[in-house]
């Protein structure tokens, strides 16, 4: 295994990015409510949740 200095940890790109991992996150939770929502539907009875 070869050992990096300092500058080269620095300059080393890769992995993904936070916003991407946001984005998965959003999308995860908007398609489990769609689903819950699909499975355990709840009518509108007059404006009372």
């Amino acid at each position: 295994m070869e050992k990096l200095t300092d500058k080269e940890l620095v300059a080393t790109q890769g992995g993904v990015s936070l916003w991407i991992g946001v984005g998965l996150g959003a999308l995860a939770i908007f398609l489990a409510g769609m689903i819950d929502g699909i499975v355990h539907p709840k009518s509108c009875e007059g404006g009372n949740v």
